[in-house]
């Protein structure tokens, strides 16, 4: 039920998306024509004159972007991943000579090994000269897009960070080359790999193959997410996976789930404080992108503060939040509460007190803070 509904809140975004979408008819040299693109751009992209963007790559774009940028749109608006930039190719008249690959190598030529240098050549390079994109990369194929864009991989440097391969009809030499190249890549990869139970026999026999020895690496650098839907088809597959494929890619950048916070932070032996920290460092070595800490995940760490009576861990909590936030009152709650419950009332009241010239956040009031400040004066008789 979860993913259906998240499949049709998904849908119920088209009509916005389609209104943001950029068409363009990129000229190729190396394919000597031109070829449709779709664009889409994120929310205020206009406006966010110094934010970078990670970028998708949707191959097979005349049916697979719309799902593709309605998705990203859509967990992009709640935070649960980065907003991104979207670009579709089309690839309605073009789809068997652009995947062509030889019968003897299984790596492409000819037609394929252009359609191949126009990706990296032309393609990535224009969309990242013309927009302000972050170093993530994302390709995204089913069927024999899903096989073609692993041979990214075997690039000294893979052109893509992270691939999202929706019922691949894979390549024979596929099985063996793909599970060996991931075991010895030296930079963090996202994979995501999707069948069903009514996929194409075999398509769904060889991804469950490749599930196996992709699920065996002990290369630490490979995050790998795998489902087998019960259901869709071959061709409904992407509807299903998609959203899945976001969640399993983008986990880190998520807010702190109730999971999380249980599993996790109430559990820590260390502090909680440097587990928030270093949750942020992950997503800027991952995406390449700085993100402002969430209130949200502030208060989760208070909470687990509050929880384990860990009440030292509140100092550096409130340094972090008056960097975070420098205009809001959050980081004089924090460390009012961390001089209140460690023997220093009458500094915790002139902090409380001091956080009334700044602005309210997070359901933090100034009214709280005064009446903290208050309730310490009158037992302290200050």
């Amino acid at each position: 039920m979860k993913i259906k509904l998240t499949t049709f809140i998904a849908f119920l975004s088209f009509g916005l998306v389609n209104s943001q979408t950029i068409y363009e008819e990129f000229q190729s040299a190396k394919l000597g024509t031109s070829r449709e693109l779709k664009i889409q751009l994120p929310r205020n992209y206009e406006e966010n004159t110094e934010k970078l963007y990670p970028i998708f790559i949707v191959f097979d774009g005349d049916y697979l972007f719309e799902p593709v940028a309605g998705n990203v749109d859509y967990y992009s608006y709640w935070e649960d991943m980065p907003e991104a930039i979207v670009v579709g190719i089309n690839q309605v008249d073009s789809r068997g000579e652009d995947n062509h690959y030889s019968d003897q190598t299984y790596f492409p030529v000819e037609s394929g090994a252009k359609f191949f240098e126009f990706i990296g050549m032309e393609l990535i390079p224009y969309i990242e000269d013309k927009y302000r994109t972050a170093n993530f990369r994302v390709a995204v194929g089913h069927g024999e897009t899903a096989n073609f864009i692993n041979y990214f991989l075997f690039k000294k440097e893979p052109l893509f960070n992270a691939y999202m391969a929706l019922s691949p009809d894979l390549a024979i030499s596929m099985l063996d080359n793909l599970p060996t190249r991931l075991s010895e890549i030296e930079r963090k990869i996202f994979y995501y790999l999707a069948t069903s139970t009514n996929d194409i026999k075999p398509l769904r026999e060889d991804a469950n193959v490749l599930n196996t020895r992709l699920s065996a690496l002990e290369n630490k650098n490979i995050f790998f997410g795998f489902n087998e839907f019960d259901g869709p088809t071959h061709y409904s597959l992407p509807a299903h996976a998609i959203p899945n494929a976001l969640e399993s890619m983008f986990f880190v950048f998520q807010p702190i789930s109730k999971k999380e916070y249980t599993e996790r932070i109430l559990t820590l032996e260390t502090s909680p404080v440097a587990y928030l920290n270093e949750k942020y460092e992950m997503i800027n070595e991952l995406f390449n992108i700085e993100k402002q800490v969430l209130v949200n995940d502030f208060k989760a760490i208070a909470a687990a503060i509050e929880k384990n009576k860990a009440y030292d861990e509140y100092e550096s909590l409130g340094k972090l939040a008056r960097k975070e936030y420098p205009d809001t009152l959050l980081g004089n709650y924090y460390l009012g509460r961390f001089y209140e419950e460690t023997g220093e009332p009458k500094k915790a009241m002139r902090t409380y007190k001091s956080a009334y010239i700044l602005e309210e956040i997070g359901g933090y009031t100034k009214d709280e803070m005064m009446e903290r400040a208050d309730a310490i004066k009158r037992d302290f008789g200050y």
